[in-house]
């Protein structure tokens, strides 16, 4: 009994107010499990922002042996919080973005907003990590920003089809992230055939 009890986790209780403020944040980030994208699920139905960071986190998860050479925990940290911002203004459709549009400075504010409640070492050390992937200062960032691309690639071929223009669309998405290396390549062309596989099915029903 002695030993049992000396393998389990012993965790010291946290400072009240520190509790309290991740807590908060937490509460409030749940509003990405209702912040809807333009991509719907392979049965129709509208996908959340939170639906995607977490596909898009087990997708990194999967490739983690081929990405030996990264900070593979700080990876899926970069994966976890790059959508944080849009708890609060929500997600614009990438064929709906403009260049004029300062949405990188907005989903920034949204996410310092968003961050609070939290104790001020988990509040600078949040920030630090999304203004690392919004700028894509490393390895770890620009993989993020890759599979970001990827999976929602991805999930595009899993919907029912809209139509050839989205799939057109599809094609040209994201490759200047997703020409980084040899299994990003490599994966981008996997997505890209699925894309002129269904181009090519709904052309002909079209015909």
């Amino acid at each position: 009994m002695t030993q049992i009890r000396s393998s389990l986790p012993n965790a010291p209780e946290i400072d009240d107010r520190r509790l309290t403020g991740i807590l908060e944040f937490l509460q409030a980030a749940e509003q990405l499990k209702d912040t809807i994208r333009s991509g719907l699920t392979s049965k129709g139905r509208p996908e959340s922002t939170a639906e995607h960071s977490w596909r898009l986190a087990l997708m990194i998860l999967l490739f983690e042996k081929e990405l030996a050479g990264t900070d593979f925990l700080r990876l899926l940290k970069l994966v976890l919080i790059h959508d944080l911002g849009e708890a609060i203004s929500g997600d614009i459709p990438a064929p709906e973005q403009k260049p004029d549009d300062d949405r990188q400075a907005r989903e920034r504010q949204d996410f310092q907003t968003l961050c609070a409640p939290l104790p001020e070492d988990l509040k600078r050390e949040l920030l630090a990590l999304w203004d690392e992937y919004a700028d894509a200062l490393t390895l770890e960032a620009r993989y993020a920003k890759a599979f970001d691309k990827l999976e929602t690639i991805f999930q595009h071929l899993l919907m029912p089809p809209p139509g050839v223009s989205f799939y057109a669309f599809n094609l040209g998405y994201g490759t200047d992230r997703t020409d980084l290396d040899p299994l990003i390549r490599q994966i981008r062309a996997r997505a890209d055939a699925g894309t002129r596989a269904i181009m090519a099915l709904l052309e002909k029903q079209t015909a």
